[in-house]
């Protein structure tokens, strides 16, 4: 585990040049470009405001819709189109697999950092939001130092299992948009995660993006503290989540040049 770490580390500047050429594609030839990272999420965030606050009235803590919403979408779009894009990554770069020889976890890593680069611009809009709504950040805010880079590592995870099973199933890229959509609804952006029965909740929080998003909602715009057990839990789970998928990545990375 150590040496394949210790490769990737040399492989650095690679890592870096194929997150940026991620970049340039995503948006290339483009009319909006990067503005789309910031669109996806802004105009769900409309969407569900309409739909679920105005129309249904769902329970919004005493928050304006709109930012109770983006502030759950934008960690959710980042996990979402990570898993999306990293997922089909190995596929996609067929060319490279079977002619250079590199660290081959290095292509969705490079997806996931183009994904990352999206979180960053949305957070722009969601700071703009913050000051329209006059929402003030608490102490609280530190604790995103340990909710978004586990969001990343969970989403690692996923996505090097995934690109895996791709290279051998190509079903994989049909079944991913569906179990997205479905995870969606099984985690607290639409409601608050304080809906939930409790006999329910402790089979709910094994889905580690349910108290990863609602933590970040919590100490951003609600300015409250997280559910240290539900929080920790999460946590213990996404770095469970990235050493096995790590792991199975390495297992199946001999057979990608012979079966792409």
């Amino acid at each position: 585990m150590k040496t394949r770490i210790l490769e990737l580390w040399r492989f650095r500047e690679l890592l870096v040049a194929l997150t940026l050429r991620e970049i340039k594609i995503r948006y290339k030839q483009t009319f909006l470009g990067a503005a789309w990272a910031v669109l996806q999420p802004a105009a769900l965030a409309v969407i569900f405001s309409v739909i679920f606050g105005h129309f249904l009235r769902v329970e919004s803590s005493q928050i304006p819709y709109v930012i109770f919403y983006y502030s759950s979408l934008m960690p959710w779009t980042f996990f979402s189109n990570s898993v999306s894009f990293g997922s089909l990554s190995v596929v996609n770069n067929s060319s490279l697999v079977t002619k250079v020889f590199f660290p081959r976890e290095i292509l969705p890593l490079s997806s996931i950092g183009a994904a990352f680069f999206d979180f960053l611009a949305s957070a722009v809009i969601f700071i703009i939001l913050m000051i329209i709504y006059k929402i003030t950040p608490t102490i609280n805010i530190f604790y995103l130092v340990l909710i978004i880079p586990s969001i990343f590592i969970f989403a690692t995870g996923i996505s090097l299992i995934l690109s895996a099973i791709n290279v051998i199933y190509r079903d994989v890229k049909f079944v991913i948009p569906l179990v997205l959509q479905v995870w969606l609804f099984a985690t607290p952006i639409i409601y608050s995660i304080d809906r939930i029965p409790d006999n329910i909740r402790k089979f709910y929080i094994l889905n580690p993006l349910a108290p990863l998003i609602n933590s970040f909602r919590q100490v951003t715009v609600l300015g409250k503290n997280p559910n240290i057990f539900e929080l920790n839990l999460a946590i213990v789970i996404s770095i469970t989540t990235l050493i096995v998928g790590f792991l199975f990545f390495k297992f199946k990375e001999k057979i990608f040049a012979d079966v792409i």
